[in-house]
């Protein structure tokens, strides 16, 4: 699939790490560095602008890296970048360590994972369909 990207930045393009990556990573532009505190959410750029054809989507997705050794996440994972967006991509950081997170110009700050989606029509209907599990759910299976 080839997708139409302008990038305002001088980072690479979205890359995958290897072969198999579901994911491509993506970097912060920054004209400085951005320091984010414990509990603190930033939006953070990445000069990225892209052109998705109609019935896809990018999500943005955290690093599990970052998360695992410092405590950032994306906020709003998975954030989906519509078909029809055509301003910057951007992502919601949030720091849930109890120390100070500083993101630099070209830090690898997120995975971006482009996917295909269906349109949904409503059905009204008075009934549907029983299952073994019925309205079983939030830890009803146990451990």
């Amino acid at each position: 699939m080839v997708i139409k990207i302008v990038n305002w930045s001088e980072n690479t393009l979205p890359t995958y790490q290897t072969a198999a990556s579901a994911g491509m990573d993506i970097c912060a532009n920054l004209s400085e560095s951005v320091r984010i505190h414990p509990r603190q959410r930033v939006l953070i750029p990445t000069g990225l602008h892209i052109e998705l054809p109609i019935g896809y989507e990018a999500q943005i997705r955290p690093r599990s890296g970052l998360a695992i050794k410092n405590g950032i996440t994306v906020l709003n994972a998975p954030g989906t970048i519509d078909a029809d967006y055509r301003g910057e991509i951007k992502v919601i950081l949030i720091n849930l360590s109890n120390e100070d997170f500083v993101v630099n110009h070209g830090d690898r700050i997120a995975q971006m994972v482009v996917s295909k989606y269906e349109n949904v029509v409503w059905e009204l209907v008075s009934d549907i369909a029983p299952t073994d599990r019925g309205e079983g759910g939030f830890g009803h299976t146990g451990k």
